[in-house]
């Protein structure tokens, strides 16, 4: 090999291809140890589309001033809550709590316009470049949003609605499903919605299952009357509003079917006396008294289905008598009943299921128990032990003339009874025996105090009270119906059952003609 002109020798020629091949490899070394300029960031370089509620938002020096502009607008238009199985309600956000939170949008737009800002990282995914979403800057003040979801729950919420008979129809009608607006979860949906940029939000529930559903009431028979019990009501249009509370009551349990073993609870079932559910203002017995109350007449549903119930053998596991004895049942039949306070509960104590069945028509209330088969022979045993003497006192009246005295409020024994239930079925027979005590009711006279006050004026127009010392009904089929029962009296009158008997006992006695028996 020939190197300038000169001929080298083999042995140089391998050094000097050594060398050679030695060289090349340390420049291929040296080159790939070079390392390589890193590429420019064009994120840092290049601001980003940035994009609020959807719509561009240059970053100049009034960035913050039109992002706040935008948000407000936002803020202002109405906000709609959809709401299943109703109609939708479009509000203000405000009224739902909604605010912006300027300090925290501002810090938005200054980290979009900061090239140094970790935000202006993410605009960038892989080679694309994608707009960079500023999330809206409000907050919901819960204090501020809860009256109104409050209020929209008191008009949305439902109580689940048992499936029942009815037995005018004879038809089943479903169950009917509750529901409670879940305030909690509304609210995080709302915080969703906005934080999103929607218009709108679900109202979330909470589903309430009904006690009895169609399906367990199917194959149940009802066509004979185990127990029946009638009272009477007034029917002119003085006592219009204590009907319309009769058959409003009435209308809430008839239908109902109980179980074997179960237990009809009359608050429950029947549900709050006021006005949200419709009731009306009329007397009721307020400590011995009768005033007016919302729901006046309720106690005469409970107690026409307590004789019912009493006359069908069935387990009365809670009931409590009035303070006075009542103008349309006897005493030991009654069974008050207040919300939610006080309550009239039976137990159907049968091996197949009752139906119970209350109409309010033609001046009587009618409670039936209704099975597959004739009730038992029931026999009720009353007596009064002892009678009780009322009070009297005055009170001044400023609308009566001075000297002028009218009865307030008639004066009615109380009384000691003991009561008996003897149930027979075929040569099997049950005795149940229970002692209960009514108050005397105290008699008030209201005495003139007014120079010019009125004189003539209506006083309490009740009758002298009188009760059987001795009574006993029996309930048994009848003979030209057998799936119908009637209920047979005897009485003996014995002294408080005598007209003139309270002022024989020498308690005080307002003059008056009328009289009446119970």
């Amino acid at each position: 090999m020939k190197v300038a002109g000169r001929e080298l020798p083999s042995a140089a020629l391998r050094g000097a291809a050594i060398l050679l091949v030695a060289a090349l490899a340390g420049a291929a070394i040296a080159v790939l140890l070079i390392p390589k300029a890193p590429p420019p960031d064009d994120a840092t370089e290049r601001p980003p589309e940035v994009l609020l509620l959807g719509a561009p938002l240059a970053l100049d020096d009034q960035a913050t001033s039109r992002a706040l502009e935008r948000v407000r607008g936002y803020v202002a238009r109405r906000f709609t809550l959809t709401i299943d199985g109703d109609e939708p309600r479009r509000l203000q956000p405000g009224r739902l709590g909604v605010e912006i939170d300027t300090l925290r949008l501002s810090e938005l737009v200054r980290d979009a316009r900061d090239p140094t800002s970790p935000m202006r990282r993410v605009w960038r995914r892989g080679d694309r470049e994608q707009p960079l979403e500023l999330p809206v800057a409000i907050h919901v003040n819960v204090d501020a949003a809860l009256p109104t979801l409050l209020s929209l729950k008191g008009e949305l919420d439902r109580l689940p609605v048992d499936a029942r008979l009815d037995l005018e129809r004879r038809e089943l009608v479903p169950e009917v499903r509750g529901r409670q607006l879940d305030v909690d979860a509304t609210l995080d949906a709302l915080r969703a919605a906005l934080s999103r940029g929607e218009p709108s939000a679900k109202v979330v529930f909470q589903e309430q299952l009904p006690h009895r559903i169609a399906k367990d009431l199917e194959g149940v028979q009802f066509d004979h009357v185990l127990g029946a019990f009638d009272t009477p009501y007034d029917r002119s249009p003085r006592a219009a509003a204590r009907t319309f509370n009769l058959r409003l009551a009435a209308s809430r349990l008839d239908g109902h079917v109980l179980l074997p073993g179960e237990v009809f609870d009359f608050n429950e079932v029947v549900g709050p006396r006021d006005e949200a559910a419709g009731y009306k203002v009329a007397a009721v017995i307020a400590q011995g008294e009768l005033v007016d109350g919302i729901g006046g007449g309720t106690c005469q549903i409970s107690g026409t289905l307590h004789g019912a119930a009493f006359f069908a053998g069935l387990e009365i596991t809670e009931r409590y008598p009035h303070t006075r004895p009542s103008s349309y049942i006897k005493m030991g039949m009654d069974a008050v009943v207040v919300y939610p306070t006080i309550n009239f509960r039976i137990k159907n104590n049968q091996d197949f299921p009752i139906v119970l069945h209350q109409v309010v028509r033609g001046g009587t209330v009618r409670a039936e128990i209704l099975g597959p088969k004739p009730g038992n022979t029931v026999t009720l045993i009353r007596r009064v032990m002892a009678s009780l003497p009322y009070d009297e006192v005055e009170r001044p009246d400023s609308s009566l003339k001075e000297g002028v005295r009218v009865l307030g409020q008639r004066g009615v024994p109380g009384f000691r009874l003991r009561r008996y239930r003897i149930t027979r079925e075929g040569t099997h027979a049950v005795r149940e025996r229970w002692d209960e005590t009514y108050p005397p009711t105290q008699q008030i006279i209201r005495v003139g105090t007014a120079p010019d006050g009125r004189e003539r004026v209506t006083g309490d127009q009740a009758p002298e009270y009188l009760a059987d010392e001795l009574l006993i009904i029996t309930k048994s089929p009848r003979d030209d119906d057998p799936k119908q029962v009637e209920l047979r009296e005897n009485r003996e009158k014995g002294k408080t059952g005598t007209a003139g008997w309270i002022e024989q006992a020498g308690m005080p006695v307002f003059r008056t003609e009328l009289r009446t028996e119970r």
